[in-house]
Parts: C-alpha cells; sequence; structure tokens
C-alpha cells in the first residue's frame, strides 16, 4: 500500500506550490508519489478518505493504486473501465465531478462493497493530468454531506494538474525497471535451458539414454537432491569435462 507521508498543514497555495515542487524534484517511487497525493489531497479538503486511481492504457481500465483507508486485497486489482462509474466518467471527460451529498444516488455511481467509502455522502472526483492527458483519477469522500468549495475544488485540480506528470515519470521508471527485471529473468531461462540441453546430451551419450530418458533422470535427481536443474546441470557438465581432461594425453 502506498505510503501516507504526514506533512505540515497546507496554510496557503504558496506553501502547497512549494511542497509540490519538492515531490515532484525528488527520486520518490510510485507508490511513495502516490502516497504523497493522498497525503497532500487530505490536508486540502480535510476529507475521511482519499483514493487515487491510475489509468491502465492496456485495458482502457482505471486501476485501484492508493489509499488513506487501507485496502491490501483491493490495490491494484479493483478496476473500472473507462467511462464506468464516476472515477471512469471523471478519466473519460477529463472532467471534475463534485457530488455535495447522497454520492451513490447519482446515475454514474458505481459500488464496490471492499470500499466502505462508497457509503460516504460527499464525493469529490477530479482527473490526475500529464501532458494534457489523464493518467488517474483522485476521488475524495466525506461521511457527511459536504458542500466543496470552489476554492478546495480548484486546489485539487491544481494537485492533479502538477502531479501528474511526476506521477507518469515515477510510473514509467517503474514500468522500465520491470521490463529490465523480465529480460534478465527471460536471459537466465535461456541460459538454464541451453545447460538442461547440453547436460542431456552428457547423459544420453554416457548412459545411452533416449532424450526423454535424460531428462527424466535429471528431472528427478533435481527433486530428490533438491537442487535446482540449472545447478545439477552445471556439475554434470563439469564433471563431464573434468573426465575429459582425465582422459586426454598430455
Amino acid at each position: 500500500m502506498a505510503t501516507v507521508h504526514v506533512m505540515e498543514p497546507v496554510s496557503s497555495h504558496v506553501a502547497l506550490l512549494h511542497r509540490i515542487s519538492n515531490i515532484v524534484s525528488s527520486e520518490l517511487s510510485l507508490d511513495e508519489m502516490l502516497g504523497e497525493i493522498v497525503g497532500l489531497t487530505v490536508q486540502v479538503t480535510d476529507c475521511d478518505a482519499c483514493l487515487v486511481y491510475l489509468l491502465d492504457r492496456d485495458t482502457d481500465e482505471v486501476v485501484l493504486r492508493a489509499s488513506q483507508v487501507p485496502h491490501a486485497a483491493a490495490l491494484g486489482t479493483l478496476r473500472m473501465k473507462v467511462g464506468e462509474g464516476v472515477t471512469g466518467w471523471v478519466a473519460e471527460h477529463k472532467s471534475v465531478v463534485a457530488l455535495s451529498s447522497k454520492a451513490g444516488a447519482d446515475a454514474r455511481f458505481k459500488r464496490f462493497q471492499a470500499l466502505v467509502e462508497d457509503t460516504y455522502e460527499a464525493f469529490l472526483s477530479v482527473p490526475l493530468v500529464s501532458g494534457g492527458d489523464v493518467i488517474g483519477v483522485i476521488n475524495v469522500h466525506h461521511r457527511q454531506t459536504h458542500n466543496h468549495s470552489g476554492e478546495e475544488i480548484s486546489l485539487l485540480t491544481f494537485i492533479g494538474e502538477q502531479m501528474g506528470g511526476a506521477v507518469a515519470k515515477s510510473s514509467l521508471s517503474e514500468t522500465n525497471a520491470r521490463l529490465m527485471e523480465e529480460t534478465l529473468e527471460m536471459k537466465r531461462q535461456l541460459e538454464t535451458r541451453k545447460l538442461v540441453e547440453r547436460a542431456k546430451g552428457i547423459l544420453q551419450q554416457r548412459h545411452s539414454l533416449t532424450e526423454e530418458e535424460a531428462y527424466l533422470r535429471l528431472r528427478n535427481e533435481s527433486r530428490r537432491l533438491r537442487r535446482p536443474m540449472k545447478e545439477l546441470a552445471e556439475a554434470i557438465i563439469l564433471a563431464e569435462d573434468l573426465s575429459r581432461k582425465t582422459e586426454s594425453p598430455n
């Protein structure tokens, strides 16, 4: 879950701008950045709950990524199609929705059993924007009826506009890191496959086994010894190399 950092009260627009500037210029992770957005939002709106959704362009969905109230099971899994619910509507239209009371009665509202926030009276939703494009949505909930002032809406919209670029940057860094790890994992798997193939060949030649028999022997020994097949294959190859050196004349 994204961490919500404790901050000094935002007493003015200048203080808010200074705080956002410090966050944007930092090297925070995506989860930390989202936690900062939650913290800023709580300070600006004095809300009872805040949720941040990010847009998944591959599926055209908005995904819950951070919240003030703990939602461990829902983070990263609770999704809505763009255009679905108030949140999806905001993402689709890049427009603010402010509901001062009976938010759940709005025709666009989509209720989730996992979100206690959906039972609250007031609801404010603003887009999270980067380069003019919506990349997510910030939702604010109040338990009781709450008339959102023009200043409150403006400040939250400002947060959504200013923080969007930083979130997009952190998200890109996270994606690049994941892709790099996936590439490294593919290389590791390929290396393991090559070692296993070579070890199979050695077993086939040494013990007159078929390819399938050699593989089954490797797999069974790996399980019996509780060692990865890669380690076992390396040991077989090393033993074969040492044997050849011993057998070959000086």
